[in-house]
């Protein structure tokens, strides 16, 4: 067979996409014509249209105005602080976490070695005996960092002395707060432990934040991040496990300042090669950004869109723009990824972290065909990252204005996802995520891929049906 005549439709280059049979798509691969295979499957039976809920609110109109406020967000990184300062309702004997609501007895190893190592940071405990002890006793008050504004990526611990960003939605006026990152490997977020993990800690409180701080008080407009992750996108980031381009642009920000505002040239020169050399520094503010873009369209009544979506790597959850105070819970799933070497899925925890908030908010996994590279990361294949996205149009309820994909012909990224549309088509959210070995003290052993589960959107979707 001519291939040539195959490959070309009227002298042009022609590609195909399939729905349905992946049979169908490898003939077609087989005979060299490129192949976008959408994961397509006809609606789910049994499952109620739902336009408006019992007391008459018109849930269309609800959502309109959910994603109008999240694509009217400015998120702004405007400083820094301490989060026993600026976190509100935080105090010495409180740790914020990632995910749901959770008891020391149902957290998991990596959320436990990070509060282990958070009380040891805080000199709360001498080691890691006495911190799980008190940790265990009832002393610490545990609280999710959704509560108080804030995110924090995997274990998402947060102490009292940790100095967090402080980011502003201009056009809103509310504020979100996030730690700054310490790198991969064996680090605090993955429930890592060690005299290594509290010194780069005790350095990042003591010359990284002080460093930032004095650059950033000198910038009167911030660092506008809306309109990073927005450059990001486009130089092949997704800004949930791919940030290496919004961390130099990040680094480009405010280099000037930093400059400026230079005390020690020693210093500077740390600071400057840590956030280079970390490729991960940028998602803790595309997170933040996010949970500001978020919080602004809750308390919307009737509302199909999901506004928080998080995993203690225990339980997964989400709360919907129309019951901002209501968690609803399913077990986190096991992701499935690549695994560094002497680490298999046979050490994983289950799924963990706020940084699903990125997905929320519209981008993350929702943008994966904007970073086709990150499959070297999580696994699958660029093809796959460009199904992903694809596939996110069919469960959300709009597509961004800020935020644009070139290889989809600049069209915006799928935003407000929608419980209705979730329970409709059986399409679950995709996540990459990054995976924390299950045993507290080790910390990160891979990264990787998984869908949410469906518990929690079916009940999202009844308690909504209900109102």
């Amino acid at each position: 067979m001519n291939t040539n005549k195959i490959n070309t439709l009227f002298g042009q280059p022609i590609s195909v996409i399939n729905i349905g049979l992946n049979s169908m798509a490898a003939s077609v691969e087989a005979q060299g014509v490129p192949v976008v295979d959408l994961d397509w499957r006809p609606p789910v039976e049994g499952v109620p249209s739902l336009q408006r809920t019992r007391q008459g609110v018109d849930i269309e109109s609800a959502n309109q105005e959910v994603c109008s406020r999240i694509k009217q967000g400015r998120p702004t990184l405007v400083g820094m602080g301490i989060a026993r300062d600026v976190i509100p309702g935080m105090h010495k004997q409180m740790i914020l976490h990632a995910g749901p609501p959770i008891t020391w007895e149902r957290m998991c190893g990596p959320q436990r070695g990070a509060v282990m190592g958070a009380l040891i940071y805080e000199g709360l405990a001498a080691d890691e005996a006495q911190a799980e002890r008190l940790a265990a006793s009832g002393a610490v008050e545990f609280s999710p960092c959704h509560h108080h504004h804030a995110v924090g990526p995997m274990a998402g611990v947060v102490s009292a002395s940790m100095p967090v960003f402080i980011i502003e939605n201009k056009t809103f006026g509310n504020h979100a707060y996030c730690t700054q990152n310490e790198g991969l490997g064996k680090v605090l977020r993955y429930g890592g432990l060690g005299p290594e993990v509290y010194q780069r800690l005790k350095w990042m409180e003591t010359d990284l934040y002080p460093t930032l701080d004095r650059a950033l008080q000198t910038l009167a407009e911030g660092i506008d991040l809306r309109s990073l992750i927005a450059q990001a996108l486009h130089m092949g980031d997704e800004c949930h496990n791919r940030n290496r381009a919004g961390t130099s642009l990040f680094l480009r920000a405010i280099s000037p300042a930093l400059a400026r505002t230079n005390q020690d040239n020693e210093t500077l020169a740390r600071v400057i090669e840590f956030i280079d050399r970390n490729d991960h520094f940028f998602l803790n503010l595309s997170m933040p950004a996010g949970k500001a873009l978020l919080e602004p369209a809750e308390g919307i009544a009737g509302s199909s869109i999901v506004t928080v979506m998080a995993r203690n790597g225990t339980d997964f959850g989400i709360r919907l723009a129309s019951q901002p105070e209501r968690w609803f819970t399913a077990p986190a799933g096991q992701v499935k990824g690549l695994y560094f070497p002497q680490f298999s899925e046979q050490d994983a925890n289950p799924d963990i972290g706020d940084s699903t908030v990125t997905e929320t908010a519209g981008y993350g996994g929702m943008a994966m065909a904007a970073a086709p590279a990150i499959t070297k990361f999580v696994g699958g294949t660029p093809q796959m990252a460009l199904q992903n996205t694809l596939e996110m149009y069919e469960i959300t309820f709009d597509e961004h204005e800020h935020f644009t994909i070139p290889a989809l012909n600049f069209r915006g990224t799928p935003c407000g996802i929608d419980v209705r549309k979730v329970l409709e088509t059986g399409i679950l959210p995709r996540i990459n995520t990054g995976i924390a070995h299950k045993k507290p003290g080790i910390g990160m052993v891979g990264a990787g891929i998984l869908r949410a589960p469906h518990q929690c959107f079916q009940d999202a979707f009844d308690s909504l049906a209900a109102l």
